[in-house]
């Protein structure tokens, strides 16, 4: 065989690899079945149920405080947050000591929330897990009395 011809038979040999293992490398994009807005992750979960009308950073900031209000070690007294950019406000205040649950350090609380909506008074648990992040549970509205 001519070295032309070699030469053309392994390029062509190469090519055909290449286009056959290209088909181990394509994807297709399929729908996710968790919605847009959804982010994984342990403190994205609770802002649906703890006020659907919470974005994002609403959460971020309502989570901080609820992290200082169920935390132990911290004086029991209510914790504040607010969201300037969107209006929402809120409070976390610490109802009875911190309790045992499951392996984890739970606390219940009330929640009050404001804002664009209107305000409304919650009443749940926070039960912190071993990575040290407070997963929110037990949630409904609270009433008075």
């Amino acid at each position: 065989m001519p070295r032309t011809s070699v030469r053309f038979a392994g390029r062509a040999f190469a090519a055909a690899c290449a286009l056959a293992l290209a088909g181990c490398s394509t994807s297709i994009p399929l729908p996710s079945m968790i919605p847009p807005d959804d982010v994984t992750g342990s403190i994205d979960r609770p802002v649906r149920a703890l006020a659907a009308s919470l974005d994002a950073e609403d959460w971020r900031r309502a989570y901080a405080a609820l992290g200082v209000a169920l935390d132990p070690q911290g004086s029991g007294a209510p914790v504040n947050w607010d969201n300037p950019q969107s209006g929402m406000r809120g409070v976390f205040t610490p109802v009875g000591p911190a309790y045992p649950s499951d392996d984890k350090l739970c606390r219940a609380f009330l929640a009050d929330i404001a804002g664009r909506t209107q305000p409304q008074t919650l009443q749940g648990a926070g039960c912190r897990e071993k990575s040290g992040d407070w997963i929110v549970g037990d949630l409904k509205p609270w009433k008075k009395g």
